[in-house]
């Protein structure tokens, strides 16, 4: 256990910036899912929907420092492509 003051606040910080990550981890995975079944469906509409919804929410994770800057623009990359892949 903990043994000073700031140990003990750390500890606490820790319990509750691990679980903003983890809901922002699990929203991101349910709406890359999203995106992936818009494009496997082909319909343009759910699929520009999804994209934007994804590339949304990555830009939110690295505003918040869940996830790299490097690692979102990738990722909406990747969106961009199966968006235009669909079209």
């Amino acid at each position: 256990m903990a043994n000073t003051k700031s140990a003990i606040k750390a500890a606490r910080k820790t319990v509750r910036l691990t679980a903003r990550n983890k809901a922002t981890k699990t929203r991101l995975k349910t709406l890359h899912k999203k995106l992936d079944a818009a494009a496997k469906a082909a319909d343009p509409t759910a699929l520009k929907t999804a994209a934007a919804n994804y590339a949304s929410a990555m830009d939110k994770a690295v505003k918040s420092g869940v996830v790299h800057k490097n690692a979102a623009n990738r990722a909406k990359s990747h969106a961009a492509i199966k968006l235009k892949l669909a079209a």
